[in-house]
């Protein structure tokens, strides 16, 4: 099963995919083996240059391939038409798609900015689409111990209730790019940035134990990896080379016109000297120093004087140390100046330079955390709405079936045949005149490809009369009577399902409910198995998807009924890929009320304990127990599905339609049904509301009971 983790940066000018790949190496180190995923394309800040991402490295981690990446113009498109839902089916669809089953996948996570307004609300979207648990990467600037953990409490606080958050990583690596926003570094801030961090240094031990929240990593700054490289300098400044020499980290820039004992005084490691020609003393004292294990990043000779071949052949041994050294032109204001302009931009990626940043990265990742990515987690999964049609998508796929739509003619069954033919969900055959199915298409500039199939139901009426007196001959059935009830489309499709012509149909958007499943209980009847058709909405809440029965369908079933009813909606969980805790919902939790409407309940949820022990399921159960965890705890403490249930079965008609309605109006939601259920052949209807979309997955549903049925 895959495992999913979500880095979300709470810095624009974070390089993230930097934080990433420091923690694949760490997993490596311990045998793990991680890739990454990106959902989203960046959009880049419109005031800023990019920041380098330095992801060239030896041995990169597996990153998922670039067209798994959704552009930024798809995705502003989508947010702008409100179609957030389908954003969402796509990037579960890459996600599935492009990892392995047993995958462990560190998503990256969107940074904030004027470009991105609505990253924090995709970054969550996506953490609940991929059930994965949620990582946040900050910086801190020059701030105290105390500070830091307020600004952590202050983001944990920020964040939705139900996300599963699994600790802070504190990068304090970008802290440079966070306090000159806008901009890149300049050499100098670079350099008294270092001396800041020196001053305001905290114990990290004591942070992350006096830390309330899980402190997963924490990346002190380290100025020689952000330190510009001598020849990175040397190249901007367009000097001449004298010696090449190695090309070192310049940790400070040291201008000298004193004397000796100055210079050398002052002298340390990581230092660009930067020397008049014309002071030899101070160049021979230079290259003596190197030659004592000094390892300064470079000597700058300024001005136009040439340095004399006896001179030279006295710093031979320094030469011999590595120390670069170059010369130019300019003079001391002059070159103090231009060094001054020299930003990081100007720097040229190194490989071994990425090495190491992700290097010090990775040994700042708590190992305790990155050992416990291989490990099974407690937690249950659940579908996302955007998981579960991705699941419909996927299984209808599979199984390819040929499912009638008897309202052919109608604009909404035609877009969703087209669309659910394109994915290959299923053959759609369209009952109507072919013409008039044709115009309305182009009108619509609906495609009708390969997949889809016209029927005019003038042609082929005449060859099921005969078929459909010989089912209802008992219930006084003629040829006359057939030839009028085969003139309505609904029984015409009914009758090419039974004989086995299609293997499902829907219909609805423009009938009643009854009108679409009378002709199915009449021709087609009930599975040999069962003994009561009953229906199931699958609910698509933000974060998981439940089943809702009975809710369009049995008035007001008895105890034996409704445990049918359980066990039918328990089975249709599991075929769509829903783990079921069964929830027998009253007025009423375990034995605090009484009557022959709770006793009902109560029947009804032992006959099914003692017909399918190996069904998880409890009752009578109020919504709220059924549902929400702490009230679980409160009003039912001992049971299994309390707090958790996924399929909840109502008392009656009046209850369930009610409550399902309610909850898709009250929460603004979109749910797929009604499903039946107990058919011999699957039969589904369509709201007369019912949009696109919703046609869509319902085809997609039929399609995958129809193969559960034979």
């Amino acid at each position: 099963m895959r495992r999913a983790i979500i880095f979300i940066p709470t810095d624009t000018y974070m390089n993230l995919m930097s934080v990433l790949y420091g923690i694949t190496l760490s997993a490596k180190n311990t045998g793990i083996h991680l890739c990454i995923f990106t959902p989203i394309a960046l959009i880049p800040h419109q005031t800023i240059q990019k920041v380098p991402t330095n992801d060239t490295r030896k041995d990169p981690p597996h990153r998922v391939a670039e067209d798994s990446t959704i552009p930024a113009h798809r995705v502003k498109d989508l947010l702008k038409s409100g179609h957030m839902d389908i954003l969402m089916e796509e990037i579960i669809s890459n996600y599935s798609n492009k990892t392995n089953e047993d995958a462990i996948v560190l998503v990256e996570g969107l940074k904030t900015s004027d470009a991105n307004p609505w990253a924090v609300r995709l970054n969550y979207e996506i953490a609940n689409t991929l059930n994965a648990e949620i990582v946040v990467v900050t910086t801190v600037g020059d701030e105290s111990l105390s500070q830091i953990q307020e600004q952590i409490e202050l983001i944990y606080a920020s964040l939705p209730e139900y996300t599963n958050i699994a600790g802070v990583i504190v990068n304090r690596r970008n802290d440079l790019f966070r306090t000159t926003p806008h901009l890149y570094p300049k050499i100098f801030n670079i350099f008294q940035h270092s001396k800041n961090q020196s001053l305001s240094s905290i114990d990290v031990q004591e942070f992350i134990t006096a830390s309330k929240f899980p402190i997963l990593g924490y990346v002190p700054w380290q100025v020689e990896l952000t330190a510009p490289f001598s020849i990175d300098v040397f190249r901007y400044l367009d000097a001449t080379a004298i010696h090449y020499g190695e090309s070192r980290r310049i940790t400070s820039v040291m201008f000298c016109a004193h004397d000796i004992t100055t210079m050398l005084e002052h002298l340390q490691v990581g230092s660009l000297l930067v020397i008049s020609s014309e002071r030899l003393d101070l160049l021979l004292a230079a290259c003596l120093a190197t030659i004592g294990d000094i390892e300064i990043s470079g000597i700058l000779l300024i001005g136009r004087s040439s340095i004399p071949l006896t001179i030279w052949n006295l710093c031979t041994k320094a030469f011999q140390t590595g120390v670069p050294i170059f010369q130019v032109i300019t003079d001391t204001l002059q070159t103090a100046q231009n060094l001054q302009t020299f930003i990081l931009e100007n720097a040229i990626d190194n490989m071994q330079n990425n090495h190491n940043a992700h290097a010090h990265i990775a040994h700042n990742i708590s190992t305790t955390w990155i050992t416990s990515l291989s490990q099974s987690t407690k937690k249950r999964q659940s579908f996302s709405p955007a998981a579960f049609k991705h699941q419909l998508t996927k299984l209808s796929r599979q199984v390819c079936k040929r499912i009638i739509l008897p309202e052919g003619d109608e604009p909404r069954i035609i877009q969703a045949a087209s669309i659910a033919a394109e994915r290959g969900m299923a053959t759609c055959i369209l009952l109507g005149n072919e013409t008039n199915i044709k115009n309305i298409a182009l009108e619509l500039n609906v495609t009708l490809g390969a997949h889809i199939q016209i029927l005019d139901p003038v042609d082929i009426r005449g060859h099921y009369v005969r078929r459909l007196v010989e089912l209802r001959q008992k219930q006084g059935m003629n040829t006359c009577m057939a030839k009028t009830q085969l003139e309505e489309n609904i029984v015409l499709g009914t009758m090419m399902l039974e004989k086995g012509e299609v293997d499902g149909l829907v219909s609805g958007v423009r009938s009643t409910t009854a009108n679409t499943i009378r002709p199915a209980l009449q021709l087609i009847k009930t599975a040999s198995h069962t003994s009561l058709v009953s229906s199931v909405f699958f609910m698509l809440l933000p974060q998981q998807v439940l089943v809702y029965g009975d809710c369009a369908i049995n008035p007001n079933p008895n105890a034996q009924e409704l445990a049918e009813i359980a066990i039918q909606s328990a089975h249709s969980a599991l075929a769509f890929g829903i783990e079921p805790r069964i929830a027998m919902i009253s007025y009423s939790t375990g034995h605090s009320g009484s009557g022959k409407d709770v006793e009902k309940i109560r029947e009804a949820t032992y006959i099914v304990k003692n017909k399918r022990p190996d069904l998880l399921i409890d009752g009578p159960l109020q919504y709220d127990a059924a549902i929400m965890m702490d009230v679980a705890k409160s009003k039912a403490p001992c049971s299994p599905v309390a707090g958790q249930a996924t399929v909840f079965i109502f008392p009656d008609l009046n209850t369930g339609n009610t409550t399902y309605k309610a909850v898709q109006r009250a929460a603004n939601i979109n749910s797929i049904g009604p499903m039946l259920q107990g058919m011999r052949k699957p039969v589904n209807d369509l709201s007369r509301g019912a949009l696109v979309n919703d046609i869509v997955y319902t085809i997609a549903l039929t399609a995958i009971q129809a193969l559960q049925s034979e």
